[in-house]
């Protein structure tokens, strides 16, 4: 009696970690294409900005403060020779993601960040040369085919958009590869990551964003737009952001790998469903085909990946399989991709 209450509680605070992480990624995302579409304010360096520095303050209130977690010591010289180059394609990526929701739809935007485990795979073959089972490479097939279909059918296509949501899925790629290199012998989490991301990310955006967005800004108000409603949606929409990573390390503490790829999937319908109920922006059929297509996609891709990654390493090697079990896993911990 005792375990079956333990397998009910475990399981309702599954779910409850997977509607809270739901709830922030969304929430964060309609407040941010609300920020662009609706304020226009449209300085998606300036709202990068204000998210790392609310996620920098978070991170230090729950580390620091209320000692929610320990923090992870780095070395003075790690932190430039290691963190700071996965801050600066952080930050690029983070960037990206903002300008692409300037100028397309949120559901045009969704569909191709899912594009991200294809790139990922793609660089590793190209670039550090990985060997991956043909299996992986099959289950890109649906991914790729899902995003070309959407693309094409898509009817608010912009160029300029769908090419920072593209680099976006580089950039996030990018990152996670060289959390493998650069953060050797480090357990990060996603409130350390952050703490230790946020003040240089931080850093490399302040500039960029006085020079570029600054009269922009002061143009902006002029035209005497309301302040303080646009003040508390604009930092409320950093202080969620922070949140969400917060949210994503309870959901992978609380769930399997296979359970998180298929709640993350499901969690891209449910934004794509939630922004066209607020925005209405057009959605063709053969355009929600593709994107359920990219997200099947994805799903078989997350199954497959965990399947390889669970066979005993005494397997016996076929022509189709990788010459070291190592290379069957093509992300060292792509769980925590989903930081926005």
């Amino acid at each position: 009696m005792e375990e079956s209450r333990l397998c009910q509680w475990s399981v309702i605070r599954s779910v409850l970690a997977i509607l809270q992480w739901w709830g922030f990624n969304v929430t964060v995302i309609i407040m941010n294409k609300w920020i662009f579409q609706k304020m226009d304010f449209k300085f998606p360096l300036t709202v990068s900005c204000i998210h790392f520095i609310c996620s920098a303050i978070g991170a230090y209130v729950v580390i620091k403060v209320l000692k929610l977690k320990p923090l992870i010591v780095v070395d003075p010289e790690d932190r430039w020779r290691r963190i700071f180059p996965m801050s600066f394609v952080f930050c690029i990526n983070i960037v990206l993601g903002n300008v692409s929701l300037r100028y397309i739809p949120v559901s045009f935007m969704q569909t191709i960040k899912s594009f991200t485990p294809a790139t990922t795979v793609i660089l590793q073959w190209l670039v550090w040369s990985k060997h991956f089972d043909l299996r992986i490479w099959a289950s890109l097939i649906p991914i790729v085919g899902g995003i070309l279909l959407t693309s094409i059918t898509e009817l608010s296509f912009n160029v300029f958009g769908f090419c920072a949501a593209l680099f976006g899925c580089l950039a996030t790629s990018t990152k996670t590869i060289l959390a493998e290199s650069l953060l050797h012998g480090y357990k990060f989490d996603s409130i350390n990551t952050v703490y230790y991301m946020a003040p240089f990310a931080t850093m490399i955006l302040a500039v960029p964003a006085l020079l570029l967005e600054g009269p922009g800004i002061v143009g902006w108000l002029q035209t005497d737009p309301p302040l303080l409603s646009s003040f508390f949606i604009i930092f409320g929409s950093g202080v969620l952001a922070f949140c969400l990573n917060f949210s994503i390390f309870y959901v992978i503490h609380s769930t399997t790998a296979v359970t998180f790829n298929v709640a993350g999937n499901l969690k891209v319908a449910v934004a794509v469903t939630c922004s066209w109920l607020i925005f209405r922006n057009p959605i063709s059929m053969m355009n929600a085909v593709g994107c359920a297509i990219t997200l099947i996609g994805c799903t078989f891709y997350g199954y497959v990946r965990h399947m390889l990654s669970q066979q005993p390493p005494g397997t016996p090697r076929t022509p189709r399989t990788p010459r070291k079990s190592m290379e069957f896993v093509p992300l060292v911990n792509d769980k925590l991709e989903d930081k926005v």
